[in-house]
């Protein structure tokens, strides 16, 4: 049985408007998560992240939707859903970030959910599910160190 979500938490030496920047905006996305990044981050914007070197030993582009952008607590988005679909509950996976002051930093949690509920024929769900629970601890480290190196 494949686990439902996926849910990591850190905590990063910035200010909340920092670190929700840094998730929202193409041109940090693509220091810390994906090669390149292209998308709106308001409500119902669209976008794609490509990834070459990070995460992947092929190319891949992900198109996205954004879901909720509540600056500077909240960004939401589904991904992963087939070419010719709009995202939406049982076709895609939401991937939820939550920002939160905590002292001088930032306490961010990501939430990735939906595998339980995706329909996938001949996919291996389980080691999906692991494969992108090992890469959102190479993206959030990369994340709290790319933050770091902008302090």
């Amino acid at each position: 049985m494949t686990p439902g979500i996926i849910e990591k938490e850190i905590v990063i030496n910035a200010p909340v408007e920092t670190v929700y920047r840094v998730i929202t905006e193409p041109a940090q996305i693509s220091q810390w998560f994906s090669d390149a990044a292209d998308l709106d981050p308001a409500p119902g914007g669209e976008g794609t992240l490509t990834f070459e070197d990070r995460a992947t030993s092929q190319r891949m582009t992900v198109r996205l939707v954004v879901k909720a952008a509540e600056p500077p607590h909240r960004f939401a988005f589904r991904w992963d859903h087939p070419e010719d679909e709009r995202p939406h509950e049982g076709n895609s996976l939401l991937v939820e970030f939550t920002l939160t002051a905590e002292g001088a930093g930032t306490r961010l949690r990501v939430t990735e959910s939906g595998f339980a509920a995706l329909q996938r024929s001949g996919q291996d769900m389980t080691g999906y599910y692991e494969a992108h629970a090992k890469g959102w601890d190479a993206h959030l480290a990369s994340l709290q160190g790319y933050v770091a190196g902008q302090s």
